[in-house]
């Protein structure tokens, strides 16, 4: 599913999402945890691209943020038309990453 890390000596514990379908799990338990919508995921690369996913019945809503966490711009993506986003890609690369929101412990 995901395992922990620590990319690039970030101090922030993060898991690296390794299926598509490990997306939705993990904005919803984010949601739980949390009580906020949505979860934050993060491409690893040279920007260290930001974004908020939040899912529904009808489909991903994606918001790109800027490193103070605002929102820059937002596409909605039916669940087929996701696949091809660019967090996808990442995820298929290798290079998607989110903060754990689980207690350490």
């Amino acid at each position: 599913m995901h395992k922990q890390t620590y990319p690039h000596g970030h101090r922030i514990p993060m898991l690296m999402v390794v299926e598509p379908q490990d997306i939705e799990f993990l904005v919803k338990e984010s949601e739980v945890l949390t009580g906020q919508a949505g979860r934050i995921f993060v491409i690893a690369g040279a920007d260290w691209l930001s974004y908020r996913v939040l899912w529904s019945q009808a489909g991903f809503k994606v918001e790109r943020l800027d490193d103070k966490g605002q929102v820059l711009h937002t596409q909605h993506h039916l669940p087929w038309e996701f696949v091809e986003h660019s967090v996808i890609e990442a995820l298929q690369a290798g290079q998607l990453f989110t903060p754990s929101v689980r207690p350490r412990g």
